[in-house]
């Protein structure tokens, strides 16, 4: 008989994340991965530039920055694809998603990939700090007044059985140094995913959007915090923006008033 996750989930006054008793059996596991990574990780960061390697005072060199997050690119200001001379491009004209802006730090593509790759499957849960922090220059360019800001970060949320199988939600790992940083109130539990769901990255993006449909609930106890607030929902790639779309369709259809994604790096089509 599978395992039910408890309909509370651990968070303390800093908005983070504790699973409960169903993660017990795998919990001595996982900590020393994670003990690992960190470890190995803590030789390279101070001196080490996380994407070219070469010395660096910190985590990522300054050239890199520059030249891999830029700012400067012009993107639909609805799904965050680059487009030129206009401010919302032909597709999100033609079929508007449910949600009403998306900030990225970059687009996913060699070397940013790695970053992704390595705090997705491979535990580098230091690298949330960076990813947090790249995306909240991005918001800082997109939108410099607090009133634009959400009222309140939810990460996207993964399914049970996934989130037994990676032990963490990369998501709520980047959306926690963020809420910090924005000084934004932080919500792990705003939604739940209520099945579990295919793995979308070989899907096509008409199957992606049946794939995700009915998927989240916002539960009853996070209504009051849904209802007339504007939303962002935070996550670590953003492909056909299926998953999003369907997240803030709910959200709206449970009171939201405006919904922005902010997602670290955006892929590109084709």
């Amino acid at each position: 008989m599978s395992q039910k996750i408890p309909d509370h989930e651990g968070v303390d006054g800093d908005g983070v994340y504790t699973p409960t008793s169903f993660f017990a059996p795998m919990r001595w596991r996982w900590r020393h991965r994670l003990a690992s990574c960190q470890a190995s990780l803590s030789a390279l960061l101070p001196s080490d530039c996380a994407l070219c390697g070469l010395t660096a005072p910190g985590i990522l060199c300054e050239p890199c920055k520059s030249q891999f997050f830029r700012h400067t690119i012009q993107r639909c200001q609805r799904c965050a694809l680059p487009v030129s001379g206009v401010p919302v491009c032909g597709v999100c004209l033609r079929n508007p998603p449910a949600f009403d802006a998306t900030i990225v730090a970059a687009d996913y593509q060699a070397p940013i990939d790695q970053l992704v790759l390595a705090l997705k499957f491979g535990a580098a849960l230091p690298l949330a700090a960076l990813l947090g922090n790249l995306l909240e220059e991005a918001i800082l360019a997109a939108a410099p007044e607090r009133s634009d800001w959400p009222d309140l970060l939810a990460p996207v949320p993964l399914g049970p059985q996934r989130l037994i199988e990676r032990g963490y939600n990369q998501a709520l790992e980047i959306a926690r140094p963020l809420a910090r940083s924005l000084t934004l109130p932080l919500s792990p539990a705003l939604l739940v995913r209520v099945r579990d769901t295919q793995a979308q990255a070989a899907m096509p993006a008409r199957q992606r959007q049946q794939n995700m449909r009915a998927a989240f609930v916002v539960p009853a106890q996070s209504l009051a915090s849904v209802t007339g607030r504007h939303v962002g929902l935070v996550d670590d790639v953003m492909t056909t923006g299926a998953t999003l779309h369907e997240l803030a369709s709910t959200l709206k259809r449970f009171g939201a008033s405006r919904v922005t994604n902010l997602v670290f790096a955006r892929t590109l089509p084709g």
